[in-house]
């Protein structure tokens, strides 16, 4: 087996330095059926100092292949670090996702034993990601119920043959905006009749700073856009399914209407209390809250590009 880490980064030089170094210090047991791994890392165009800080300290990265692209999204990054990769076996992962010693043994390990179960490579494995704002020790973060995810195929850690990939057509440029991308492909996946097999020793800590007001706007801003890459979600795969997804339904229109009181509850009113609970040092609370309103301006956004989409 030879793995190829794919990873999309677009202005993220500091946590990126931490995802790769931990990628470089990976543990493979003797017996292991892992004969190597590259990690193909395509930059989408950053205007940081990623590409700089990469030529720098080449040398301590021997398993790290970059490419480059002008800024197109993530989608189209993966696809490029794909096509580019060596290996039959395909991990994704973010660039601010920093893994433990074993993560790529334990998706090995899963993805052997999935193989002998089920009698093929028809499935892919799904590890664990532990959200954290801790960038000295993100590993130190605990797993919290907040880190559940119900999702199907979610590129911030997961392994996958890569003929699968290929098979299904890769994923969908024209997503070019924050969100859907990736289980848009889990749509087309699970219509080749691939199954989700979870690697829970797998893990990966999933680093963003703390939730400060100064954020707002852009996680407003990226609510908007996933409201309108939703609908072209939508628009690929018109499915009840799907609109629960994208919560386009009556009843995410309803619930959320109710809990921000038809935006009355907003990221100007609610200021004073989300800056309270940050100041008394919960700023994941405070995250969470905010989700409130974060929800509704999502909501709206996908019931706007959806009129627009039928006019």
């Amino acid at each position: 087996m030879f793995l190829s880490v794919v990873i999309p980064t677009y202005n993220r030089q500091p946590i990126l330095e931490k995802c790769l170094k931990a990628l470089e210090v990976q543990r493979l047991s003797d017996s292991s059926v892992v004969r190597d791994y590259e990690i193909v890392l395509v930059d989408d165009g950053s205007s940081d100092r990623t590409l700089q800080w990469l030529e720098d300290h080449k040398a301590e990265l021997p398993h790290v292949r970059v490419f480059q692209q002008e800024h197109q999204g993530p989608a189209a990054a993966r696809n490029l670090g794909v096509e580019q990769a060596n290996g039959d076996t395909i991990i994704f992962i973010d660039s601010d996702l920093v893994v433990t010693e074993n993560f790529l043994q334990a998706h090995a390990n899963a993805l052997l034993e999935g193989e002998k179960k089920l009698g093929g490579d028809r499935f892919f494995t799904y590890g664990a990601v532990i959200n954290t704002c801790n960038f000295r020790n993100p590993t130190a973060e605990p797993y919290k119920i907040t880190d559940f995810s119900a999702a199907f195929f979610a590129t911030g850690n997961v392994a996958i043959a890569k003929h699968w990939l290929e098979e299904a057509g890769l994923f969908d440029a024209s997503f070019q905006l924050y969100g859907w991308e990736d289980l848009e492909l889990g749509v087309r996946l699970k219509k080749l009749g691939l199954q989700l097999i979870k690697c829970p020793t797998a893990v990966g800590y999933h680093w963003h700073p703390a939730f400060s007001l100064k954020e707002v706007p852009s996680l407003i801003d990226k609510e908007i856009q996933r409201g309108r890459m939703g609908v072209l979600f939508y628009q690929k795969h018109p499915t009840w399914e799907v609109r629960m997804m994208i919560q386009m339904t009556w009843l995410h229109r309803l619930l959320w209407g109710i809990l921000s009181l038809n935006g009355l509850l907003n990221e100007r009113t609610m200021a004073p209390l989300l800056q309270w609970l940050i100041d008394l040092g919960k700023p994941q609370l405070a995250l969470e809250i905010a989700r409130i309103f974060l929800n509704w301006y999502n909501v709206k956004g996908v019931y706007e590009a959806y009129a627009e989409m039928r006019s």
